[in-house]
Parts: C-alpha cells; sequence; structure tokens
C-alpha cells in the first residue's frame, strides 16, 4: 500500500481563493485588509517566510507592510513599533516573525500585539480563549493542519490522534483543539516530548500522527499503524541542501494511509491560514465602525 499524498498546495489555493472573494466584498464597502509583519534582525530564514506571506497578501488583495528591525534593536523599542500598528487602522492584522533575538521576550511581544489584531493567536490572552473553546483567532499552523483533515475527508472525531511535539506554536495548541467537543474535533489525544518513554508505543496505536518535534525523520515506518494519516509539520534542512520533514517520507508511506509531504505540506495551509485570520480581523473592525 502506497499512502496517498495530501496536496497541501492546492488546498490552500481553494483556501486563497475564499479568503480572496471575501476580500473583493470588504472592498465593495471600501475596506481594504492589512497585514502588518515585523522581523528583527537578519535571520535568512525568516526573511523567506515574511516574503511568502507578503506575496500572498498580495495576490488575495490584502495591504501589507514589512517592519524591518537591526538585531540589537531593544524590547521596548519593538514594544513601541506594535503599538503604532496597533494603533494604525490600515493594519488588520499584526505578526513577529519568529524566532526574535534573546534579549526580547516573545512573551511580551506577543502580549503586546491588540488580541483585536493578533491573527497568529499567540497573545496570552488568545491563547487562554483558544484553550476555553472560545477562539479569537486559532494558531495559523493548527489551523491549518485541522482544515487540511477536514478538506482531505479525513475524521477526527473518536480518532487516536498523537502529536509529537509540545511546543507553543504547534503541539500544544493542536493538542487542545483536537480534544474539544467541536465538529472539527472530539478526538483522544496524546502529546509526545522529550520525556515520553518508548514514543513508538504511542504512534503505533494513532490513527492520526503529528509530527511536529523538529528533528528530521525521526518518524520511522516501525512507528507508524497502517493506514494512519501522517501529518508532517517538520522543516528541517537536509545534508545535500532542500528541505525534509520529521518523518521518514520514502519509508512511511509504504505504511501509512495518507501522509503530507515536506515541502507543499503543512507549510501553504499556514500562510493560507494566516491571510484567513487577516481578513477575518478586517470584517470584525469594519463591522465596529
Amino acid at each position: 500500500m502506497t499512502a496517498r499524498i495530501i496536496d497541501g498546495k492546492a488546498i490552500a489555493a481553494q483556501v486563497r481563493a475564499e479568503v480572496a472573494e471575501r476580500v473583493g466584498a470588504l472592498a465593495e464597502r471600501g475596506v481594504r485588509p492589512g497585514l502588518a509583519a515585523i522581523l528583527v534582525g537578519d535571520h535568512p530564514a525568516s526573511k523567506v517566510y515574511v516574503g511568502m506571506k507578503q506575496k500572498a497578501c498580495e495576490e488575495a488583495g490584502i495591504y501589507s507592510e514589512r517592519i524591518d528591525l537591526p538585531a540589537d534593536v531593544s524590547e521596548e523599542e519593538v514594544l513601541a513599533e506594535i503599538e503604532r500598528l496597533n494603533k494604525d487602522p490600515r493594519i488588520s492584522g499584526i505578526i513577529v516573525q519568529l524566532p526574535v533575538p534573546d534579549h526580547i521576550s516573545e512573551f511580551a511581544v506577543q502580549r503586546a500585539i491588540s488580541t483585536e489584531k493578533d491573527v497568529d493567536g499567540l497573545n496570552p490572552t488568545n491563547v487562554g480563549f483558544m484553550s476555553r473553546g472560545h477562539p479569537v483567532f486559532l494558531p495559523a499552523t493548527p489551523y491549518g493542519i485541522v482544515e487540511l483533515l477536514v478538506r482531505s475527508g479525513i475524521p477526527i472525531e473518536g480518532q487516536d490522534v498523537c502529536i509529537v511535539g509540545r511546543g507553543d506554536l504547534v503541539g500544544m495548541p493542536l493538542a487542545i483543539m483536537l480534544a474539544q467537543r467541536h465538529e472539527r474535533a472530539n478526538a483522544t489525544v496524546t502529546l509526545c516530548h522529550t520525556r515520553t518513554r518508548d514514543i513508538a508505543s504511542h504512534t503505533r496505536r494513532a490513527d492520526i500522527l503529528v509530527a511536529a518535534a523538529g528533528k528530521a525523520e525521526m518518524i520511522t515506518a516501525d512507528m507508524v499503524k497502517p493506514g494512519a494519516t501522517v501529518i508532517d509539520v517538520g522543516t528541517n534542512r537536509a545534508p545535500g541542501g532542500g528541505l525534509i520533514g520529521d518523518v521518514h517520507f520514502e519509508g512511511v508511506k509504504e505504511v501509512a494511509g495518507a501522509i503530507t509531504p515536506v515541502p507543499g505540506g503543512v507549510g501553504p495551509m499556514t500562510v493560507a491560514m494566516l491571510l484567513v485570520n487577516t481578513v477575518t480581523a478586517a470584517e470584525r473592525q469594519a463591522a465596529q465602525r
């Protein structure tokens, strides 16, 4: 059995087309959504990611603004820039591209973004609302994973889900989202991490396996239940160049029922759902005017 490939690019294109329609409807009311991205330092991968987000905004008709700050910028200056954007009516959503330099607190930065413009869903207040099942904005990558599953016809309710990786951006929020009482959730979730004993004993029980540990090709074929859906969130540099995931793709695709590739799986969905959150923010803000 060779797994069905879940085409994140194609599904993201569907989502982005829907976003463009919503942007068009706002334009008829004289409203244009705007996304501001703050980039601190000269991190090459971060520049690429922000560039992708800007390009996606342009294609969808969303105004984008990029603020480049030097690596030695003070935390106070970053917070002041966020406050400026919080007050700017052209800006519907704000993101600060991670990572930031060590002398800047990610928590402080995330807390400073207005809850109404926090389209990454990382403000601790918004995280709390999400945890209680009343999200203001869902974090883009977990949101994209759920969208991939739903649009690929893969059931979530009642399924055993194993998530490898408990990070704040993917693993932890996804575990909360999938375990909630919701039509796009109601799964039984196991969250594995660096202190989990015998991770394979958990992954082999999973109907849906999500690899988000940041360790190249750590999930091998013998760790996967035959017919399972495997979602690979990893983006690791391959020895010869290019990207590889947290899943050993060639081996696992012969066991799994469905699998996301790297690249072309979860990554495009993250950008697409960021656009969804941005246009949602613009619609809400327009309704309050």
